[in-house]
């Protein structure tokens, strides 16, 4: 793992090496072209991540309403409950 990491460890020297063979190898005109290509396809992938997130919450969102409903109606049915127990007992105090 760790020489996977200093595999990624470049400076300035091999960053200017870099740069000098792309423009040999698309030439000063096409780089422009390039990086505007690059430039659109990071901001997809910045939209379709963004787009996953908000589905994701917005399903947590729906998760998290349906179990209020849920909570809403045991509590209710409790109520009745307890109704019905205070009912049973009065009359059989009666």
């Amino acid at each position: 793992m760790g020489s996977i990491l200093l595999f990624f460890s470049i400076g300035g020297g091999e960053i200017l090496v870099i740069l000098l063979i792309v423009l040999l190898f698309f030439g000063s005109n096409r780089i422009p072209e390039l990086a505007r290509g690059l430039g659109k396809g990071m901001k997809e992938i910045r939209h379709a991540t963004d787009s996953l997130k908000e589905e994701i919450k917005r399903s947590a969102d729906i998760d998290t309403s349906a179990l209020k409903d849920i909570k809403d109606q045991v509590d209710q049915g409790r109520k009745v409950m307890d109704e019905a127990e205070g009912a049973i007992k009065r009359g059989l105090k009666q």
